[in-house]
This record gives structure tokens, C-alpha cells and sequence, in this order.
């Protein structure tokens, strides 16, 4: 679980649940603006960090959400991948990235499963098979302004390559090559997730 409480001596209020952008909102089109060192450190910046995390947490949207998701058009994201029923042996990650860029790809494009919780929720949302490397170098900025650089590889190195492009106003869908793979989220858990 994401520590959000971290950020609460910086805060003047708790956490808050923050509302989600929609396929056809125009901010989830535009480049996200990256962050100065100082702004990271604002307050208002802290405070959208903890919403955000607090948010993913929870709401179960998934195992990320990047900031134009909840209105904020900032190269911004969070992420927070833990086990879960379906992915029993998902090793746990957490990490705010913040100016992430993808410097390095490995291996060829392999197509995997994914979704957005900005076009659909519960029974309702939309997965669709997107090619996605196994591994990429990712560099970003943590959440106290930090440089972080590291090779991710598998369900890690899927999620940062979906978190980056919304970072760049480009969506799964754009993705998608093979529109036959387009399901709702009732039949992925019938026809992909029982059948496993």
C-alpha cells in the first residue's frame, strides 16, 4: 500500500478523493507541462501528490493514475502495484514519477492486455490488447525532486509505458492494432482472466 500518510505533516487538510477525467476531455490530449524542482516542493504540488496517491488507494483505479487524469494537465504520475486476485504474484511497487522520459526500450514489442479507468469503470471498462516492450529505462523525479533512473522489466515496465503516455496526451487506444481485441471488462474476466 501506497504511504500516503507521508505527506500529511505538509498538509493542511486530509487527503481527498479527486475526480476523473474522461475519454474525450481535452486536457487528456495535451502535453503535460514538467515540473521545476521548487514547484515539486510546493505545497500545492505535495498536496496533489497525496490526493493522488490517496485516490489510487482508494478508489482500486488500478495500479496507476497519471495527474491529467484528475484535471491537472503536469507530467505527473503515481503508481501502486501490489498482488491482487487476479495477479496473485505481482511484486509490489510504489513510486511517484514525476518528468518521467523513457530513454532506453529492450526486446522486441510484445501486445498485452490493458485498460484505462478514464474510458470505463466495473463491468464497463474497456480492455484491449496494446503492444508494449518488456523492459525500458525510465528517468524521472521523485516526489521530494530526487533523480531516479532504473531498468524496469515486466507488469512494472508495462504501467510506467501507459503512465508516460498520458504524460504525452496519448491514450491506449491510440494504441491498439488489433481492434478484435477491444472487450468490456465482464467479458476480459470471462473469456481472459477465467480461462488463465
Amino acid at each position: 500500500m501506497l504511504a500516503y500518510y507521508l505527506y500529511l505533516p505538509m498538509l493542511k487538510d486530509m487527503p481527498k478523493i479527486l475526480s476523473l477525467t474522461r475519454f474525450g476531455n481535452p486536457i487528456l490530449r495535451e502535453k503535460a507541462r514538467q515540473l521545476t524542482p521548487t514547484e515539486i516542493q510546493s505545497a500545492q504540488i505535495q498536496s496533489l501528490i497525496a490526493n493522488m496517491i490517496h485516490t489510487l488507494e482508494k478508489e482500486n483505479y488500478g495500479v496507476g493514475i497519471a495527474a491529467p487524469q484528475v484535471g491537472e494537465s503536469i507530467a505527473l504520475s503515481v503508481i501502486g502495484i501490489k498482488p491482487t486476485p487476479n495477479r496473485p504474484k505481482l511484486d509490489p511497487f510504489q513510486t511517484t514519477m514525476i518528468n518521467p522520459v523513457i530513454t532506453e526500450t529492450y526486446g522486441e514489442l510484445e501486445t498485452k492486455w490493458e485498460a484505462c479507468v478514464s474510458c470505463g469503470e466495473g463491468k464497463d471498462l474497456l480492455y484491449a490488447k496494446v503492444p508494449r516492450f518488456e523492459k525500458v529505462k525510465l528517468s524521472w523525479l521523485d516526489e521530494t525532486g530526487k533523480s531516479r533512473e532504473e531498468i524496469l522489466g515486466g507488469f512494472v515496465a508495462h504501467v510506467a509505458q501507459h503512465e508516460v503516455d498520458h504524460l504525452n496526451g496519448v491514450l491506449f487506444v491510440d494504441r491498439v492494432e488489433d481492434a478484435t481485441t477491444y472487450m468490456m471488462a465482464d467479458e476480459y474476466q470471462t473469456r481472459i482472466v477465467k480461462s488463465n
